[in-house]
């Protein structure tokens, strides 16, 4: 039941990491894909079965637990994407503030307009 209510916390997500991923703006851009991170992992999270009232154990006896139980692999899972998101938006940050100073510009348009206009080619072939 409770998978139920956190559904809409989903496709609110969704809903506002492309809202945000759409945007000109490069900090927009990064805090999307940060969010579009945050709905996968809650996704996988309520795809695993959220029950507070059965342990994840294997009484004796039995070769699997109860059907009632939550799966514990989602949420080990969820455990490392939620470091390897940190990481990824961290990267970005410091990507997108790289190209701040370098362009003078947050905008994507504004950055497209800020490059050299007779900056050397790059190589055609290797």
């Amino acid at each position: 039941m409770t998978e139920y209510l956190m559904a809409p916390f989903v496709g609110a997500f969704f809903t506002a990491a492309i809202y945000l991923i759409l945007s000109r703006s490069v900090i927009r851009m990064l805090l999307g894909i940060a969010v579009l991170g945050n709905g996968v992992n809650l996704l996988i999270f309520i795809m695993g079965r959220v029950s507070p009232e059965v342990p994840p154990i294997v009484p004796a006896g039995a070769l699997r637990p109860s059907e009632l139980a939550a799966n514990p692999l989602p949420q080990a899972l969820i455990l490392t994407a939620i470091v390897i998101g940190f990481a990824l938006f961290t990267f970005l940050l410091v990507l997108g503030y790289r190209a701040y100073q370098e362009l003078d510009a947050d905008d994507t348009d504004n950055m497209r307009l800020a490059e050299p206009k007779n900056a050397p080619r790059p190589p055609m072939s290797y």
